[in-house]
């Protein structure tokens, strides 16, 4: 410093960098520059005072202070050939990356250029970075980052990882101190020296430089991954169009970037304006194509550098970033511009008819996409076949859910799965007014319901402390006792789940049992049965009875009471002589995507006379139903309090149909009489479908919360719950007793193995999409499938044993063969795939004439009359397909009338699935297949 220097006041009294400046004027006689702070908000007359008319020599100012003077002005005049100014010292910020201080330097600029580090805590400077020539000059685009430098004098500075231990390399948090540097902060009245005071900023080291990497607050996980804000917003800055940056977390998920866009791309300029927030509401509607331009491509560029988690979900042009006092940018005001402009677009589109929600959903896609309001969006286009990516969708569905004002848990399911069509109707669905559906009049005739009041009313919701102790129902000697005496119980479910409940006289024996075998042995405990002719005798009319079936299939169905008419073989409806029929279909008011759990009850003599099989299946009109398996017939019905997608599981005791719910209820229904016994609240709509653990009887299910839970029944209690991180738990867990493993899967990407007794979690696999499939185990492996269309098998220590990749997303869960060799499992390639289970190759491959969501279904098919196994499918388009399972042969198919996402189930002839046009169906071979 001479006295010939000209140093500018940047900071103001309040900020201690303002301590650096006065006094490097005073104690080196040169003048210290003081401007009114009005002057500073001006950019262009800031420059003229500055660097015109004073001729300032030395600036010490944050890099976003530096910004606002725009790329003209500091290439012009701040860093020209001719410029006046010899130090510029860059602090309070991270350092600007040399990309970008290059483009700013202009060629003969002379200006030395420092990157300046330190806290308040120790007054100020701790590290000082000058940037040596050759830097500035250097053509080599790999070295991006400006280090902090080395220490000053009597300044120590050390790394520590997150335990405070000291570390030579790695990432880390920077402390500072020094014997002579010390600071009284707040209410302190000594300080012993050499004390180190936490900055709060996270750095690595690389080649033993320190390279800032961002404030500690503003390291962050994002989609299960970690995310450095401020290095986000170094790699925006980069961007040739873009002139300055700010980014940050709109309601601690939502990532924006604040974009100032240079003005030689035509963009706004910081021009005077008193407000940024209204100048951004005020011309949101008219943007000019060049700005949707620009914005598409900054994202897309970004999109080409970055991960996908750390790709904005929104970028905002504004004329010039909000500063705070400190000349720092204020987050807080750019959210505010941010909120007002998301209040304003909603306020410029009420919702109130199906085309304007059709705009507003067409808008928000083509934003997420970054479209062009001249690219069309088609009734069939699907977000991931038009270029999406699972986390774009999950903008989407946030962006979806402000814009109606209205929160829908099965919507991203929609958007990743269904066309815009379907997103569309299932938005007005929720937020627009339809005619109730009492008045429905697709179909003429409604199904006869029981005359009974209690099964078909709204069951009356226990609001049960879900860790309260309260007493069991049945307690757990009368259970254990009941247990020997159990009567053989199959239940079968999706994804060809056969699990043989009872048989042994003890629970020890069950436990040792299990050891050797894949399927759980469970027991239950001797119920009442009523006779066949009773449970059916109210309800068989609807199969056989109804003006539907006479209208639909021209057959002579006549409509009867007689209880003895629940023996008769229903008519079959053939489908051009393919050897499939339909023997019942049962109507449930609404939309089926649940798939069938069937349970078949047989005496303690074991005879077949004494066997009875329920189907239990919910549907979107809330309601759950009970059917009789041979005829149809309607046992009992529940209307819960929301919609059913969850399929439902049945008790270790065998008392007891578990379903989820989309009120997040889990619900414990009588299996007699459907009558509800327990209803436990999660924190959202529950989709899982419920697991039983056959050893201890727990139930463990998750939540659209984000957490699993396990259940015991019979005291009506929650024992444990476990949060899995990023994401709703969407699929259903997937129990392996003998190990005594759960495994389950999130919608932010995670494959979780948990202890099922205590829930604390034995290994994690992170993925970067969601899990919409299930995992399946057999005792080697655990197979699930991925939205980017890769079936994945795991060891059960969590390792990759072999993945296969399809061309599409897989929802499907995949089904395990009764020898555990294959693995059969669709995806919306519209293919069904079988691997071999030990190193994924392909066995065969069926393409199916639409996409397959739901989960295939293996069977012996010695009923069906075929030797060996089959597979039972369903693609979405509403056919139905039986394959050989050893070589992918069709074998017989049938189209229904609607779409199939609820996947097949088997019971020695029967084939029972759930439809979108309202019905549950059962399909039987009219012939031996060949």
């Amino acid at each position: 410093m001479t006295p010939d220097d000209v140093v500018f006041l940047a900071s103001p009294l309040t900020f201690d960098p303002s301590a650096v400046e006065i006094f490097l004027a005073l104690t080196s006689g040169a003048r210290l520059l003081i401007v009114p702070t009005a002057i500073k908000r001006m950019p262009n007359r800031l420059a003229q005072v500055l660097f015109k008319k004073h001729k300032t020599t030395v600036l010490q100012v944050t890099p976003t202070l530096l910004g606002r003077f725009g790329r003209r002005v500091l290439q012009e005049e701040v860093l020209s050939a001719g410029s006046s100014l010899r130090v510029l010292a860059l602090g309070g910020e991270a350092c600007p990356s040399l990309a970008l201080l290059r483009s700013w330097r202009q060629q003969g600029n002379c200006t030395h250029i420092y990157n300046i580090y330190g806290i308040t805590e120790v007054s100020c400077w701790a590290c000082c970075y000058h940037l040596p020539e050759s830097l500035l000059q250097s053509t080599d685009v790999t070295e991006s980052s400006v280090p902090l430098g080395p220490p000053l004098i009597e300044t120590t500075v050390e790394l520590r990882d997150e335990d405070g231990c000291v570390i030579t390399q790695g990432e880390g948090q920077v402390f500072v101190g020094g014997m002579d540097r010390v600071c009284l902060l707040d209410d302190e009245v000594t300080v012993a020296p050499g004390t180190m005071r936490s900055t709060g900023d996270w750095v690595q080291i690389r080649d033993t430089h320190l390279y800032y990497l961002g404030r500690r607050d503003r390291l962050v996980k994002r989609h299960g991954q970690r995310l450095h804000l401020d290095t986000l917003q170094q790699v925006v800055m980069s961007l040739p169009q873009v002139e300055a940056c700010a980014v940050g977390l709109y309601e601690g998920s939502r990532l924006v970037a604040f974009v100032v866009a240079c003005s030689t791309s035509g963009e706004q300029k910081a021009t005077h304006t008193s407000s940024p927030v209204e100048h951004q509401v005020e011309h949101r509607e008219e943007t000019a194509p060049s700005t949707r331009g620009l914005q598409k491509t900054i994202l897309h560029r970004l999109s080409q550098l970055l991960p996908s988690h750390s790709v904005p979900d929104t970028l905002v042009l504004v004329p010039a970033l909000p500063l705070s006092s400190h000349g720092k940018v204020s987050m807080g005001e750019l959210m505010k511009i941010y909120q007002r402009q998301r209040a304003g677009s909603e306020s410029h589109s009420a919702l109130g008819d199906t085309e304007t929600l059709r705009a507003r959903l067409q808008s928000l896609w083509r934003e997420t996409l970054g479209l062009t309001e001249d690219e069309a969006i088609q009734e069939d286009s699907n977000f991931l076949f038009s270029g999406g990516d699972s986390l774009q969708a999950l903008r989407l569905c946030d962006d979806i859910t402000k814009a109606v004002g209205v929160t829908s848990s099965g919507l991203l399911e929609v958007i990743l799965d269904g066309s815009f069509s379907e997103i569309l109707r299932h938005v007005a669905t929720a937020t627009l007014t339809f005619p109730s559906e009492h008045s429905r009049t697709s179909h003429p005739v409604a199904v006869k319901r029981p005359a009974d009041p209690v099964s078909s009313a709204q069951p009356k919701r226990q609001h049960t402390d879900p860790y309260s102790t309260t007493a069991a129902e049945w307690p757990l000697g009368v259970v254990v006792s009941s247990l020997k005496k159990a009567v053989r119980c199959t239940v079968v479910r999706r994804a060809g789940e056969v699990v043989e409940m009872g048989q042994s006289d003890s629970l020890r024996t069950n436990e040792n049992s299990y050891s050797d075998s894949e399927g759980p042995i469970k027991r239950t405990r001797n119920t009442q049965e009523k006779g066949a002719n009773e449970s059916t005798e109210s309800h068989h009319s609807q199969t056989f009875g109804s003006n539907k079936w006479t209208e639909r299939n021209h057959s002579q169905a006549v409509e009867t009471n007689d209880p003895s008419a629940s023996s008769v073989t229903p008519p079959l409806r053939v489908a051009g002589g393919l050897g499939l029929g339909v023997s019942w279909e049962s109507d449930t008011g609404r939309c089926v995507d649940a798939s069938p759990v069937l349970l078949i009850q047989r005496g303690a003599d074991g005879a077949s006379g004494g066997t009875r099989a329920t189907v239990f299946i919910g549907s979107h009109s809330h309601r759950m139903q009970a059917l009789d398996l041979t005829t149809g017939g309607l046992l009992w019905e529940r209307v819960l309090g929301d919609r059913i997608e969850s399929s439902s599981a049945v008790s270790r005791c065998g008392r007891l149909v578990v379903v989820g719910c989309y009120d997040g209820g889990v619900y414990f229904l009588c299996v007699e009489s459907g009558e509800t016994q327990w209803v436990f609240e999660t924190g959202d709509a529950v989709k899982s479908c419920p697991t039983v653990d056959p050893l201890t009887g727990l139930v463990m299910v998750g939540s659209h919360d984000g957490h699993v839970y396990a259940l015991n029944p019979q005291v009506q209690q929650c024992v444990w719950k476990h949060h899995c991180g990023c994401g709703a738990v969407f699929s259903s867990p997937c129990l392996h007793p003998s190990l005594r493993q759960l495994y389950v899967a999130t919608l932010g990407g995670h494959l979780l193995c948990l202890n099922p007794d205590t829930g604390t979690v034995l290994w994690t696999y992170s993925r970067k999409t969601p899990f919409f499939s299930s995992p399946s185990c057999s005792s080697g492996h655990i197979i699930i499938g991925s939205v980017d269309g890769n079936i994945c098998c795991f060891s059960h220590t969590g390792e990759m044993v072999w993945q296969y990749v399809t061309n599409g997303p897989v929802f499907s869960s995949p089904c395990i063969t009764p020898d555990k060799q294959r693995v059969v499992c669709g995806s919306h390639d519209g293919c069904v795939y079988c691997l071999n289970c030990t190193d994924g190759s392909l066995v065969w491959r069926y393409q199916t004439p639409s996409r397959v969501y739901s989960s295939p279904c293996v069977f012996e098919g010695s009923a069906w009359g075929k030797e060996g196994t089959l597979v039972g499918l369903a693609s979405t388009d509403g056919t139905l397909c039986v394959l050989d399972g050893e070589d992918g042969t069709l074998r017989a198919s049938l189209s229904l009338l609607g779409e199939l996402f609820s996947s097949p189930v088997v019971w020695e002839r029967s084939l029972v699935v759930g439809c979108r046009n309202d019905f549950v169906y059962c399909v039987v071979p009219t012939g031996e297949l060949k």
